[in-house]
């Protein structure tokens, strides 16, 4: 199987709370009230899984914290799902992207991998 990653994947445990959901054309989806835990992170993106099951395609503001105080802001694109059970015992997995992440923020990426090799 050819690697498509184009950034080292870090493990990372946090949690995130979206709220609503968008895409380009104004399309919104209030109240999602879906709990996500993300599971890896690289420059590029995330790796997350949630019991909501979420629209491929669609966007969602997220608040990324990293070792120690450090953190950021950023718009996360959901790109990939798999979807494993049904109801209570669902558990869906998701590949998501970083939109327009400045190159100072994804330097910070690079810092909490060094925090990990300490």
């Amino acid at each position: 199987m050819i690697e498509r990653r184009r950034h080292k994947r870090l493990p990372i445990e946090l949690s995130l709370e979206i709220k609503k959901i968008y895409k380009q054309d104004y399309v919104i989806i209030e109240d999602v009230d879906a709990e996500i835990s993300v599971v890896d992170i690289s420059k590029s993106g995330i790796g997350f899984v949630s019991k909501a099951k979420l629209p491929m395609d669609y966007y969602f503001d997220g608040k990324i914290r990293l070792a120690g105080n450090d953190f950021f802001y950023a718009v996360i694109h959901i790109v990939r799902g798999e979807v494993e059970g049904e109801d209570d015992d669902r558990k869906c997995y998701y590949g998501a992207e970083f939109v327009g992440l400045a190159p100072f923020l994804a330097n910070k990426i690079d810092d909490y991998e060094a925090s990990l090799n300490k």
